[in-house]
């Protein structure tokens, strides 16, 4: 299933929470205590990310507020409707981010679980 989770251009929809470890999985799969180290920041080469942002926009910004590759991150908190948005520490500092901007961030999973996740082709 893990593998399926990496390589799978569409996600699968998930019963139920998936614990990982030592993997890599997008930053907005992840449910509040997952942790890890950023890979790779960007939105797969789309010329307009899920977030009406140019895919090339988004990943500047990201890297602006501290999502670079080898920067330590941790889900803080989940919104409570949705889990949507999420606050995340990145090093030292705190940020809240909606899913789909977090899910242009790469992280190799330390600890931590995958959310159950519901309409995902869309």
């Amino acid at each position: 299933m893990l593998k399926r989770l990496q390589d799978s251009p569409v996600r699968s929809t998930l019963a139920a929470p998936v614990h990982m470890s030592g993997g890599v999985a997008p930053l907005g799969w992840g449910a509040r205590g997952f942790r890890g180290v950023v890979t790779s920041v960007g939105a797969g080469g789309a010329t307009r990310g899920a977030s009406g942002l140019e895919s090339s926009e988004l990943e500047r910004r990201l890297l602006e507020i501290g999502f670079v590759e080898g920067a330590r991150i941790e889900i803080l908190h989940e919104g409570a409707l949705g889990g949507d948005p999420i606050a995340v520490r990145i090093d030292d500092a705190r940020v809240a981010l909606r899913r789909r901007e977090a899910d242009s961030v790469l992280v190799q999973v330390e600890a931590g679980r995958l959310r159950p996740r519901r309409n995902l082709a869309a």
